[in-house]
C-alpha cells in the first residue's frame, strides 16, 4: 500500500512541476517592445517655388516652428507673390533643426514614399498644384510640383504631410485618411 501511495504521490508532484512549469512558458510573452514608427519632429516647411520661364523668379512659402510641437506657434513666411500666368517647379522640403546638425525628414519621406503623401490645398480659385513624383507603386508623393497660376488674386495654400495614407487616393485628405505629420496654411498672392 505504501508503494501505490509514493508512486501515486510522486505522479501528482510530477505533474504538479510540469503545469507550474508549462504557466511560467505560458505567461512568460515577449516584454520585448515593438518597434514603433514614431513620428518626425518637423520644425520647417519649406516649399520652394522656381518660374519655368525665368529661374529669377523664385517664391519661398517658409514655416518655422522653434519650438517643434511646443505652444509657441510658427513663424510663416513667403518671401513674394506669385506671377499671373506663369508656371512654377516646385519641390518642398521638411526639417528638424532641433537635431544637431539638422535632419532632413525629406530623406525619410523619399525612403518611405509609400507610407507618406504630401497635399497641397489651394484656396483660390486659379492656382492648381499637380504632384510630379511618385512612390515605387506609382501613387503620388508630392514632394515635387507643378504650380499652375491664372489670372491675380488671393487666398491661402495648405501644405500636409500625411504619414501612412491610403493609397491610391483621390487626391483629397478626406479620402487619403492616415496621420498628419505637419500642417501649415500660407497667405498667397497673384499679382
Amino acid at each position: 500500500m505504501k508503494t501505490v501511495k509514493i508512486t501515486i504521490m510522486k505522479n501528482n508532484l510530477f505533474k504538479v512541476a510540469f503545469l507550474a512549469t508549462a504557466a511560467v512558458f505560458i505567461s512568460c510573452e515577449d516584454d520585448d517592445p515593438q518597434a514603433v514608427n514614431e513620428e518626425e519632429v518637423i520644425t520647417t516647411v519649406e516649399y520652394k517655388l522656381v518660374n519655368s520661364a525665368d529661374p529669377n523668379d523664385e517664391v519661398t512659402f517658409t514655416s518655422t516652428d522653434n519650438d517643434g510641437e511646443g505652444p509657441n506657434a510658427p513663424v510663416l513666411n513667403v518671401s513674394g507673390p506669385l506671377t499671373a500666368g506663369a508656371t512654377y517647379t516646385g519641390t518642398v522640403e521638411f526639417l528638424n533643426e532641433l537635431e544637431t546638425p539638422v535632419e532632413d525628414i525629406t530623406e525619410e519621406v523619399l525612403e518611405e514614399a509609400d507610407e507618406h503623401e504630401v497635399f497641397y490645398v489651394v484656396n483660390t480659385a486659379d492656382v492648381s498644384i499637380a504632384k510630379t513624383d511618385t512612390d515605387d507603386d506609382g501613387n503620388p508623393l508630392g514632394l515635387d510640383t507643378t504650380v499652375t497660376v491664372g489670372t491675380a488674386g488671393a487666398g491661402t495654400l495648405t501644405v500636409v504631410l500625411r504619414h501612412e495614407p491610403n493609397k491610391p487616393n483621390d487626391g483629397s485628405l478626406t479620402d487619403a485618411g492616415g496621420e498628419t505629420d505637419v500642417e501649415v496654411t500660407f497667405s498667397v498672392t497673384v499679382q
